[in-house]
């Protein structure tokens, strides 16, 4: 039989699809970490073992011609200014979600990790230029810019396993700022013969793309198209085409689904169900399709791609280098190594948290960082894990032995940054607890999801009023989900003196029939004094919630039957439950059961282990408040 753990841990279709769509991100990430180092490590054996094949593949020339016009670049170029635009453009969706309706959708919290970032660039090029000023290899500078976004929060989250969510998204904005600003130095500076036609048209193909966001235009091939024309136009125009990848994806807006798009979706399915025919079909595809946000089914389309094939490929086709005696003898002594070397892994983490420091005291802390100090350093040191764009502005910065005395400043860097971050969180483990929960969360308050306070005059509410954690579920009745998690909630309550949960309704009366009436019993029942008696039944029995059945429940309990009769009959609770749907829409609410941990959104699995996890963190955040 299976354990009470294994059967509430059980989720809605809601859930296995939004399930934090951050943490999705992040555990792609964490995979595709894994397989660019071993194609890093792959390239670096081929290398050693046969270095001209690896280079007779990587300058293999493929040639796209038409008529007399074409693109012939080698597979490596392919792979760095073609394939590439893509990770350029899921690491815009992600920024656009998180700054729409993630982390960062207050805005208060973007002007601190912007300005952190620009900082630990600032610092790591300072750092590069103090060995490099005056020299030919100066022109490298732009190397120590940018992060790796698919290495850092992969590691991050290998080593880190217990930061808050907060600090990635902290993260996920440096890297998506340093980035930006590295690919705005690559078309500036690493850019030689600007072709100015080839740029105009570059432009007007950018722009068709915001005319057809303005116009609401969903064909996705459209998009394609002019995002295809407009790559090749920036080609052409000798500006390096990855660019577009990353401000395309800025366009794409995310928010909340709405309930409404969801039940339209369900209607459409039912007439197809009712009548299947092609039109119908399409109807109910479409349906299904737009209930999605564009960003999302963009980034559950392509994010997989690039962690998992794409920046492996990157990676394998530029982390070879013959590493032999000589070459680390000339890089040990190399200013450009060290440069690299020492401007991402002192550089980096003395930027970020010294601009964060300095941000933090001279807006007398309106602005500060949204974690505790060690989490703070944590992203500093995980900031210098520098590999993909620091490579492609490598390549384009030098060649021969520059550009090998580089690689192995940027893989130095990414391995000691890695090191440095395991040692940061590593010694915040051993710390007693409270000053841990202090280290990684810091002071500043999370954001608030639940849109309505909890309100004692009128919320239904079991265990202590003045308890320092509050879990609030919006469910359903007739959900079988809510049914199951409902043991999860008790057990809950039983294990935490210190919890208070609230219960609102959220009848999904398109595929619950049963669902509003039976909120209306509960809300009868509560006029008498039982509304938590009345809660259980209709959990425990909810393949029976006809009126009758209902009324026989009120009998059971002992109500006065006439009135509860009454009360059902001139749907007494109905302008009540209307306050909860708005409030659960308010909220960003879709499916149930939905669950509220002091105010954040408690996303993933309901068991009791999970809960219990999410009512832990919270407690301590409450501790650190008072």
């Amino acid at each position: 039989m299976a354990s009470a753990v294994d059967r509430f841990s059980e989720r809605t279709a809601w859930v296995r699809r939004l399930k934090t769509p951050l943490r999705a991100y992040l555990r792609t990430e964490t995979g595709g970490a894994a397989v660019v180092v071993a194609a890093a490590v792959a390239a670096l054996v081929w290398v050693n073992v046969h270095a001209s094949s690896y280079e007779e593949l990587w300058e293999t020339e493929l040639s796209l011609v038409l008529a007399d016009e074409g693109i012939r670049l080698s597979l490596r170029e392919w792979v760095n200014s073609g394939l590439m635009t893509f990770f350029f453009f899921v690491l815009g969706l992600e920024a656009r979600r998180e700054f729409d309706v993630g982390e960062l959708r207050e805005r208060r919290r973007l002007a601190l990790p912007v300005l952190a970032a620009i900082g630990g660039m600032g610092a790591a090029v300072a750092i590069y230029l103090a060995f490099n000023l005056g020299g030919p290899s100066a022109q490298g500078w732009g190397i120590a810019m940018s992060t790796d976004t698919a290495l850092a929060l992969g590691v991050l989250s290998l080593v880190g396993r217990r930061v808050p969510e907060r600090l990635r998204a902290f993260v996920l904005t440096v890297v998506v700022v340093s980035d930006l600003l590295a690919l705005v130095v690559i078309a500036t500076v690493y850019t030689e013969n600007v072709e100015l036609a080839a740029l105009l048209w570059a432009a007007g193909f950018f722009a068709a793309v915001v005319v057809a966001r303005a116009l609401r235009v969903r064909r996705g091939e459209v998009y394609f198209v002019l995002g295809a024309a407009g790559w090749v136009a920036l080609l052409d125009s000798g500006v390096e085409p990855v660019v577009l990848g990353l401000v395309m994806g800025l366009l794409v807006w995310a928010y909340p689904v709405a309930r409404s798009d969801l039940e339209r979706a369900g209607e459409r399915f039912r007439e197809f169900r009712e009548q299947p025919t092609p039109e119908l079909a399409r109807s109910a595809r479409e349906g299904l399709r737009t209930a999605i946000t564009a960003n999302e089914r963009l980034q559950a389309l392509y994010h997989p791609w690039t962690s998992y094939v794409i920046v492996p490929l990157f990676a394998f086709a530029n982390a070879g280098i013959a590493i032999d005696s000589g070459l680390l003898e000339r890089a040990a002594g190399s200013p450009v190594t060290l440069g690299i070397l020492l401007g991402y892994v002192i550089g980096k983490p003395l930027g970020i948290v010294g601009v964060s420091l300095l941000v933090t005291r001279l807006s007398r802390k309106r602005l500060r960082p949204p974690v505790g100090w060690a989490a703070l350093l944590g992203a500093g040191t995980i900031a210098g894990v520098g590999f993909t764009v620091s490579l492609l502005v490598a390549t384009l910065a030098f060649d021969g032995e520059r550009l090998e005395e580089a690689k192995v400043g940027i893989l130095g860097a990414a391995a000691c940054a890695s090191a440095l971050t395991w040692l940061v969180f590593r010694a915040t483990a051993l710390l007693s607890w409270q000053r841990r929960i202090a280290a990684l969360l810091g002071g500043d308050e999370p954001l608030v999801d639940l849109a309505y306070d909890v309100d004692p005059e009128r919320d239904h509410i079991r265990g202590p009023l003045d308890a320092p954690v509050t879990v609030v579920e919006y469910g359903d009745f007739e959900c079988p989900y809510c049914g199951r998690a409902e043991p999860a909630v008790r057990e809950l309550l039983r294990d935490f003196a210190d919890v208070r949960y609230v219960w609102r309704h959220l009848p999904l009366s398109d595929v619950h029939p049963n669902a509003e009436l039976a909120a209306e019993a509960a809300e009868a029942a509560a006029a008498q004094g039982a509304f938590w008696p009345m809660h259980d039944l209709l959990l425990s029995r909810q393949d029976a919630l006809q009126p009758a059945d209902l009324v026989g429940y009120a009998e059971q309990l002992g109500l006065d039957v006439e009135r509860f009769t009454h009360q059902l009959r001139k749907r007494a609770a109905a302008h009540r439950i209307a306050d909860d749907i708005e409030g659960a829409d308010l909220s960003g609410v879709t499916g149930t059961p939905t669950f509220f941990v002091n105010g954040r959104r408690h996303y993933g699995a309901y068991d009791i282990a999970t809960l219990s996890a999410a009512v832990r963190q919270a407690g301590a955040r409450a501790t650190l408040g008072t």
